[in-house]
């Protein structure tokens, strides 16, 4: 990285100063140069006073400056020349290419601070000591958003996303799988669940709307504290399994309103299965015609109104009762009383994330 970053420097300064210019390593190895041939050689005579101290000396009529962050010099940048013009240019140089490191260098490690952070690889003591050393406020408000990649172009996703945030001080983007990418954002105090999901909807659209790549979006919530990004993260992923298993067609799925999906996604299997067994004593849910289903999800839609369920399904109000008596007769839930709607209801999901063949256990 830091070979790219002091190429791209010397080559904006290069018509400046107007003498050869470049960087040498610790071995004495020019790793960035003016004068492209010299890439990659080395001067063994240089390496020595690399060692010895930070101040400016001379070598085969060019000017060297060592520098970096570290108590012994880990480059030196030099010029070509011996006079006192050389030196400037070198000191210059030298204070410039150190501070550009310096700051990819803790750009680089903040965001791989928060990944580690994100995923849990980092001990709860260890946390607030790197937050500190790098200066990262670790009590405002974030979320993690996960975007999971469905269908790709050629272009890059993550350079996308990176591009919408451009923010690298307050946003984060890394990529933890080839189709899982990992956006921190902070966020303001006034923001709330409905913002969150335009944010990922943007995200989304611009997505597919400019690159064609389809993507789901799960949303944790919003947390105080570095440390809480792992929760949120976990959040963010159990939206978007959740929302695989129960609402397949959802793009953006929110921790926060997955409601008693989230606590069937986490029952056991086998209690699952004993839990249907015994609410469908005496017919089978498999004795339910689509027809019927259809009928219940729309009854449920409409908050157990029989008059706005059947005018919603131009049906007359007589043939909907008619339905849900047969509804009763076959499996014994009155789905007009509100605790048997809700076992129903329960019960549908159950049946839902069991043929979604999760983990036995």
């Amino acid at each position: 990285m830091a070979n790219r970053l002091f190429q791209g420097l010397i080559h904006q300064m290069n018509e400046t100063v107007g003498a050869t210019i470049g960087v040498v390593d610790e071995t004495a190895s020019i790793i960035a140069c003016s004068d492209f041939t010299k890439i990659g050689t080395t001067n063994e005579f240089v390496s020595l006073d690399l060692n010895d101290s930070s101040d400016i000396f001379i070598r085969d009529g060019y000017t060297y400056k060592p520098f970096g962050s570290n108590i012994k010099p880990d480059y030196a940048v030099f010029v070509e020349g011996t006079d006192d013009t050389a030196a400037k240019y070198a000191s210059i140089l030298a204070i410039t290419l150190t501070n550009i490191k310096q700051y990819y260098d803790e750009k680089y490690d903040r965001n791989n601070f928060i990944k580690n952070v994100v995923l849990d690889n980092v001990l709860p003591g260890d946390i607030v000591i790197k937050a500190r050393e790098l200066h990262f406020n670790a009590e405002v408000s974030r979320v993690v958003l996960l975007i999971r990649i469905v269908s790709a172009n050629d272009i890059s996703a993550y350079d996308v996303i990176q591009n919408l945030f451009p923010d690298k001080s307050k946003d984060f983007v890394f990529n933890i799988t080839e189709t899982d990418i990992v956006l921190v954002k902070e966020l303001k105090n006034s923001i709330d669940s409905k913002d969150l999901e335009k944010l990922a909807r943007s995200i989304a659209d611009t997505l597919s709307g400019e690159f064609y790549t389809r993507v789901n979006v799960g949303i944790g919530n919003p947390v105080v504290g570095v440390k809480e990004l792992a929760r949120s993260f976990k959040e963010a992923q159990t939206a978007l399994e959740v929302g695989k298993v129960f609402d397949t067609d959802k793009v953006i799925v929110s921790y926060d309103n997955l409601g008693i999906a989230r606590l069937v996604y986490h029952l056991p299997t086998t209690l699952c299965e004993t839990f249907l067994h015994e609410v469908f004593k005496r017919g089978s849910i498999e004795s339910l015609d689509h027809e019927t289903l259809f009928t219940i999800q729309r009854f449920f839609e409409n908050n157990l109104n029989v008059s706005e369920t059947s005018r919603k399904l131009f049906v007359h109000r007589n043939t909907l009762v008619y339905r849900l008596e047969k509804i009763k007769k076959l499996t014994g839930l009155d789905l007009r009383e509100f605790d048997h709607a809700i076992i129903f209801k329960i019960a549908l999901m159950v049946k839902k994330y069991l043929s979604a063949n999760p983990v036995k256990f």
